[in-house]
Formats: C-alpha cells, sequence, structure tokens
C-alpha cells in the first residue's frame, strides 16, 4: 500500500500502537478482549502497520485501520503495488543448533541406521530451543531447510517426540537443493526417511516439510524449476492413511505416467522403518522394485486396496460440503465426478456456481480454474468473487485498500482464469486445465457455458456429439481427480397453467438428454419472482452416500452476492462478514498448529537426547 495515499486511523479502533511504530509487524494489547482475559499482559492482537490489517488471536476481532485521504480519493486510481509474481517476505532462521551432535544424539541416529557421515553432510544439529508443547527450553536435533545454500527453515525436535518449524518461515521440501538438474527423485513422509535414501548413497532425495499433509501448494513455487525436468519420481511415503491420501495427491500433481511408488513389506510402514530391520541393500531394492505404471485401463483390487481398505474401515464418507446447511443436507460434492448447472436466463446459475466455488475455497482451500467467456471481461468476474469474499460491495467507498490489496492476493493464488485467444476448442480447455492441475494443484474446473466452446460436431449427430463430449469432461475428471462444472442453457421454457415460468429440468437442456444421464450431479437454479427467492433445486445425486433429490431456498444479497438460506419465511440474517478476515485467522491458527506438531513417523521408543 502506497501510505502517501493513506493514513492509518488505529485509534478509531481502540488500539495503541507504541509511539514512533510506522512499519513492520506487531502485537499489542486487544481491546476487545484485554478486560476479559485473565493474563491481561497477552499482546493477542496482530497489526500490519504497513496495510493496517490487525486479527487478535484469542478473540478474532479484526479489521483495517487504513483510511484513504479524502483528497486523494478524488485523484484517478490506480494500484501502484502490482501482484505481479510478488512473493512473500519470510522470516529467515537463526543459526542456533551447535555444529557436532552430542554422543547421545550419534547414538541414538545410529540404532535408527543413520551414521554420523550422512548427519555431518546434511548438516543436523542439536541444541537448546524453547517448545511450546513444553513450555520451556529443551533440547533438540534439528533438521535444516536450504535453498540455494541459504537457511531457510528449521525443524527441531526433541527426545519425545515434539516437533515444530520456525513459525513465518517459508514452508519448502526438505533437501530441495539436491534434486535440480536430476532427472530422477525421491520423495518422502519424513526427514528420517530421507537420510535414510541419503545413508543408502541416493543423494536426489527430498521430504515434504510438513508430514502426510496433502495441502501441497508450497510446491508450486518449486514446479518449473526442479520437477518439470524429471523424468522419474519415486514417491516413498508412509502406508497408513495418511501416507496414502498424501501419495495420491502427489501422482495428481506430477502426473502418474512418470511415477513410481514403493512397497516396504509386511511390517514396515516407512523407509527407515526398513532400512533398520532390512538394511540398506534391501531398501534399495524397495527403490529399484518400486512398479512402472500398469498398463492403463487395466487394474487388479491390488491397484486400489487401500482405498477398499478405507470403505470397509469406515463407510461411503459424505463428500465436501458448502456451509449451508439446507444445502448441504441435500448435495455434497467430491472429485472425479461431472456436475451440471442449468437454469433459464437471468436465474444466477453462474453466480450460485460462484457461491460453490468461494465456499469451497474458504472451507477446504480447493483452488479453481475458470472457462467462463460469458463473465467476460475477466476484471467483471474478478470484481464478482471480491464481493463475495469479502462481503462488501465493490466500490472505494465500501471496500478498503487494505481488504482489496489482500483479496486481491487471494486470488491470484487460488483462481486461474482461462481464456485462450480465438480457441475455444474442448481439448485446449483441458490441457490448459491439466496444466493447472501439475502447477498450481487446481481442484475444480469450471466450464461456463457449454455453447461457448467450439463446435466441433463435424458429421457426429448432435446426441452422440453431445455424449461423446460429456465423457471427454467425465474422464477428464476422473484422470485429474477434479471436479468438473459444466453449466449449460435450457432451450424449454416450461410454463404452468397460470403462465408463471417454473424451475427447468436437465432434460430440457439444448441438445441430449445426456445432460441428464451422464451427470454425476444435477442442479438447477430458479429465480421465484413472486417470493423473490432462488431455487435450488438438486435433481440428480448420483451416489446415495453424497446426497438426494430436494430443493433448498435462498435470498440473494445484492449488495455482495452472496446467498442466504431462507427458510420457514423467515428472512435471514445477512452475512456480510469478510471472510478472507476470517480465513487470515482460521490459517493463523493452522499456521501456528503447522509449526508445532506431533508425528507418527517414528516408533515410540525411548530417546536420550
Amino acid at each position: 500500500m502506497d501510505t502517501a495515499m493513506t493514513r492509518m486511523d488505529w485509534n478509531k479502533y481502540g488500539i495503541e500502537i507504541p509511539y514512533g511504530r510506522t512499519s513492520g509487524n506487531i502485537k499489542v494489547h486487544c481491546p476487545q478482549c484485554r478486560d476479559q482475559r485473565h493474563d491481561k499482559r497477552d499482546k493477542s492482537l496482530s497489526c500490519d502497520l504497513s496495510t493496517g490489517m490487525f486479527l487478535c488471536h484469542y478473540c478474532g476481532y479484526s479489521g483495517c485501520a487504513a483510511e484513504r485521504d479524502q483528497e486523494e480519493w478524488r485523484k484517478p486510481f490506480y494500484n501502484p503495488a502490482p501482484l505481479r509474481r510478488s512473493k512473500p517476505a519470510y522470516k529467515k532462521p537463526a543459526k542456533t543448533g551447535n555444529t557436532a551432535l552430542s554422543e547421545k544424539a550419534l547414538a541414538w541416529f545410529a540404532g535408527r541406521g543413520i551414521s554420523e557421515r550422512t548427519l555431518t553432510e546434511m548438516k543436523v544439529t542439536e541444541g537448546m530451543e524453547w517448545m511450546p508443547q513444553k513450555n520451556g527450553q529443551a533440547n533438540t536435533v534439528q533438521f535444516n531447510y536450504y535453498h540455494n545454500g541459504q537457511l531457510v527453515n528449521t525443524k527441531f525436535r526433541t527426545g519425545d517426540k515434539c516437533f515444530k518449524l520456525v513459525s513465518g518461515a517459508e514452508l519448502l521440501p526438505y533437501n530441495i537443493d539436491a534434486i535440480k538438474g536430476c532427472k530422477e527423485c525421491i520423495i518422502t513422509e519424513g526427514e528420517m526417511d530421507a537420510l535414510s535414501f541419503i545413508e543408502c548413497g541416493r543423494k536426489d532425495v527430498i521430504s515434504v516439510p510438513n508430514g502426510a499433509n496433502a495441502n501441497l501448494s508450497y510446491l508450486d513455487d518449486y514446479i518449473e524449476e526442479y520437477f518439470d525436468d524429471k523424468e522419474t519420481i519415486y514417491i516413498a511415503s508412509d502406508t497408513d492413511t495418511k501416507g496414502v491420501a498424501l501419495r495420491d495427491e502427489l501422482l495428481r500433481r506430477f502426473g502418474p505416467e512418470r511415477c513410481r511408488v514403493l512397497e516396504y513389506g509386511d511390517g514396515c510402514k516407512d523407509a527407515n522403518e526398513h532400512l533398520m530391520k532390512y538394511g540398506r541393500e534391501s531398501l534399495l531394492k524397495c527403490l529399484a522394485d518400486a512398479p512402472e505404471m500398469k498398463i492403463e485401463g487395466v487394474f487388479t483390487v491390488s491397484d486400489f486396496e487401500d482405498s477398499l481398505d478405507a470403505l470397509f474401515e469406515h463407510g461411503m464418507q459424505k463428500g465436501v460440503t458448502i456451509g449451508h446447511e439446507n444445502f448441504d443436507r441435500l448435495c455434497s460434492f467430491e472429485t472425479k465426478r461431472l456436475c451440471v448447472v442449468t437454469g433459464i436466463p437471468g436465474s444466477g446459475k453462474s453466480e450460485f456456481i460462484d457461491e460453490i466455488a468461494e465456499r469451497l475455497n474458504m472451507r477446504y482451500g480447493w483452488r479453481f480454474a475458470y472457462f467462463s467467456p460469458e463473465n467476460a471481461p475477466l476484471a467483471y468476474h474478478a470484481s464478482k468473487l471480491i464481493e463475495k469474499f469479502t462481503g462488501k460491495h465493490f466500490d472505494k467507498q465500501h471496500l478498503s485498500y487494505g481488504e482489496y490489496r489482500q483479496v486481491k492476493e487471494h486470488l491470484e493464488t487460488n483462481f486461474y482464469f482461462i481464456s485462450p485467444h480465438n480457441d475455444f476448442r474442448l481439448e485446449t480447455i483441458l490441457d490448459k486445465a491439466k496444466s493447472l492441475v501439475r502447477r498450481k494443484g487446481i481442484k475444480a474446473l469450471v466450464i461456463d457455458p457449454y455453447n461457448r466452446l467450439e463446435n466441433e460436431q463435424g458429421r457426429q449427430n448432435e446426441t452422440q456429439y453431445i455424449s461423446e463430449t460429456l465423457d471427454r469432461l467425465t474422464n477428464f475428471a476422473q484422470q485429474n481427480d477434479l471436479l468438473v462444472i459444466l453449466m449449460a442453457h435450457p432451450t424449454k421454457l416450461p410454463k404452468n397453467k397460470d403462465g408463471v415460468i417454473e424451475a427447468p429440468t436437465l432434460y430440457d437442456i439444448s441438445g441430449s438428454a445426456n445432460f441428464y444421464n451422464k451427470a454425476d450431479f444435477g442442479i438447477v437454479i430458479h429465480r421465484n419472482r413472486i417470493e423473490n427467492t432462488t431455487e435450488v433445486h438438486i435433481q440428480k445425486v448420483k451416489f446415495r452416500h453424497l446426497g438426494e433429490c430436494g430443493m433448498a431456498q435462498f435470498k440473494y444479497n445484492i449488495n455482495n452476492g452472496r446467498y442466504s438460506p431462507y427458510t420457514g419465511g423467515i428472512d435471514p440474517v445477512w452475512d456480510n462478514s469478510n471472510h478472507i478476515m476470517e480465513e487470515m485467522k482460521r490459517r493463523q491458527e493452522e499456521a501456528e498448529a503447522a509449526a508445532v506438531f506431533d508425528f507418527n513417523d517414528l516408533p515410540d521408543d525411548d530417546c536420550p537426547f
């Protein structure tokens, strides 16, 4: 933010900023909850003095103290700090560990098959560190994360398996420098597994930084330089449920055609256990024996045994939900599915699709790609999404400069707009979406609308052509583990005996009954102009555990484009909250949890250091 164009009115919010401080991040007392706190000394309110954003990590009090000078409001608006490819300013960890490990630590590592030579090579250190789980200092071993030879993060581990990363430091793969320019690499679930392969002589090995967490957004900045040149990627995750989820997401991001998945044999759930039990040569054999991609389209039970076991243990699980109870009881989503949405012109089809996208992004971190020429120009579409995220009308009178900057940064890394120049062929759209799966980890693709795709019907009749197109979309969703949302216009406008237009069905979509037959989810958006409500008709849910047919009513908030559930004739309480700020609070809590965690990648043995 250009501070010359803004002023910070902290007093307006009762926030006391130390005299003379005008930049950086500080913590101060929260005016909302301090008087009710037992510990009145706790400074729980984080303030960004550059943007004016503030958040209390105790009570959730949040907002923005930035106010643009009235005279400056009259000047032409411009963005003084473009978003283009800006990177966050990460905290740099201090080198706190000893250069040499103690005899006790060396003996413990040796008992796990890791030599002093490997520990020295990997710059594993030891030293005292404040650990929040213990509320005090504790002796730790320290796995140091380097990038381009510079220390950028450190993971601390105590003898009784308490872990933490450096809060505010960059999250990145462990030992990332070692795989640059290599044709192969090994990806493990923990540092001990990475050390195990290094002990066996493999240098081209990395570890994910936060265990079996399937959120791989930290890979985005490294895909092109470190992974695009890989001919073979060995996935060496654990064999437990979370390890399988991590494996599947790595396969999705990198493509199964160049991946091999390691198997450790009975009694071993990870690489270090196998090294301890069977030695180096056996672990290298696991690597050599990791199977190549199977014959395309041919599977045996062993190929999906983990998923089958999970169903046996836990049954069919409900999918992801958007957070509106009246809709959620009828429909929950999962990837590898095709969702067809229709409705008469002016019913709000695109708006409700955006509602689904915004809420799935907020609740689950799903990233979306849009091919949506009817929402062109792209800035118009982005402005509508911004209203849904912030809860405020998109203009300078309602949206503060700090909030505007913050939501733009969120859209930059979570929403992608496919707009190829003069090439609207389905193949082009899907090729670009596939690239976004690999590079950005998108979880959903929206095509809005179907009739703006280039017609490649040729000599086929319309029914055959539509059937083939829907099959391609379903196959693409399954192969890339995506939810594909397809909006299609109806041609028929059904009316009742009084001439009032009623909600159409999926059978009313132009061209073919296959829009109903081949969809996994079928949703009709209909504006009831008599009651001034929006009816969302769930007309098809293919699998019972994901929902059932029915109708949910909503009221549309003209101020921010959001939908609020409408039941029993009772006017809703409008949601005008800033979802980005709420998400900021949640992510702060997650970041603190990610920096302080316990892993189960090591046996519960006594550790002497």
